[in-house]
């Protein structure tokens, strides 16, 4: 789209105090410049203090009349070009006039109206086109600083703005993630409290309590975005406990988590698709079960945290020792997505082997202060 006349000069929100202030700093650089050009450069007097005193008095009004009148007249509106420019040309005429007889009375100079004419008429063409030229380039020098200053600020909202939609986005995508933990644990366990009732009610009870207390806990980290090592593993030790009555003896388990480790913050429900898959892919299949360890572990500034069990392990044809980052199956795929959104390439899922049977995945995350 074209622009219109009046989309030609940046819109600026910048106080007025403010611009005056930086303005003022500028403007003094500059009235020195001026002073040193009509004395050495247009020969017009032959002493530097009187010409400082005459461009400090005329840059000074010329610049407090540019700014107040703009914010006076179009306040934050961005003025059309050619009424801007007039408006320079008017300001520019006026502090002429008003600096050079404030200028005369600060040196002590007479400011009749003869002794003006003759100073106008005498310097006056020379002097009116420079504090023209000065006012115009100054005020294009100061608005395009204002105009950095405001696409500067319009910058920083924007990035405010974007971070918080792509914050919204993460979190809806983690909870995306976060519900596709496979549900199979809870259809089998309900399966199995089916058939326990009319055999063996006080197991199916103490199965159906654990389930509840599996439930809750899980429920309360699914809608957190981080956790403690101490509430993860605490979640691990219900659903274990929970799966060992399900399977009897054929399921044992071991958590080590070191004290030191207990209150790292990680987030939450990263272990638990992965002893899950443990079970259903490892021992569940094996006729005499196995066994599960968690365990904890630091190196440098990574959060080493290895899930192991003794089931029937790789069934891909990996040779013992190597390793694959794993998106097969649904659980480690949401644990591979969940670590690219949250650590990006500072976290890392992989699987191995274990000897002489078995599967040790191992989640390597940094340790966030």
């Amino acid at each position: 789209m074209k622009p219109t006349p009046e989309t030609e000069l940046p819109q600026t929100t910048e106080p007025l105090s403010r611009r005056l202030l930086r303005s003022l700093y500028i403007n003094l650089g500059i009235d020195i410049i001026c002073a040193v050009i009509v004395t050495y450069v247009m020969k017009i007097g032959d002493q530097f203090l009187p010409n400082l005193v005459f461009s400090l008095c005329i840059g000074t009004i010329a610049m407090v009349l540019i700014e107040c009148g703009r914010s006076l007249f179009w306040r934050n509106a961005t003025p059309r070009r050619m009424h801007f420019l007039a408006f320079i040309l008017a300001a520019a005429g006026i502090a002429q006039f008003l600096g050079a007889r404030l200028a005369m009375q600060l040196l002590g100079l007479p400011t009749n109206n003869f002794a003006m004419s003759m100073y106008m008429n005498v310097n006056g063409i020379g002097l009116i086109i420079l504090t023209v030229s000065v006012c115009v380039g100054a005020t294009l020098f100061f608005w395009n600083l204002s105009t950095l200053a405001e696409l500067r600020n319009q910058a920083a909202i924007e990035r405010a703005r974007t971070a918080a939609v792509e914050k919204q986005a993460l979190q809806a995508q983690l909870q995306m993630l976060q519900a596709q933990i496979e549900p199979h644990m809870l259809f089998n366990t309900l399966a199995t409290l089916q058939s326990l009732i009319t055999i063996d009610a006080a197991r199916a009870q103490q199965m159906l309590d654990q389930l509840i207390h599996f439930l809750r806990a899980s429920l309360s980290s699914s809608r957190i975005e981080k956790t403690t090592l101490a509430q993860e593993f605490s979640l691990m030790e219900a659903y274990l406990e929970l799966m060992s009555l399900r399977m009897g003896s054929r399921l044992s388990f071991d958590l080590q988590l070191p004290a030191t480790l207990r209150d790292t913050v990680i987030a939450p429900m990263l272990l638990q698709p992965l002893v899950e898959n443990a079970i259903k892919h490892g021992l569940e299949p094996k006729i005499e079960g196995g066994r599960v360890e968690v365990s904890a572990s630091r190196q440098g500034q990574l959060l080493l945290l290895d899930v192991s069990d003794t089931g029937l392990g790789l069934s891909n044809g990996l040779a013992d020792g190597e390793q694959q980052t794993p998106t097969g199956h649904i659980g480690l795929s949401n644990i591979h997505e969940r670590l690219q959104a949250l650590y990006g390439s500072q976290a890392s899922l992989t699987v191995k082997p274990k000897l002489p049977h078995g599967v040790i995945a191992q989640l390597q995350l940094p340790i966030l202060s």
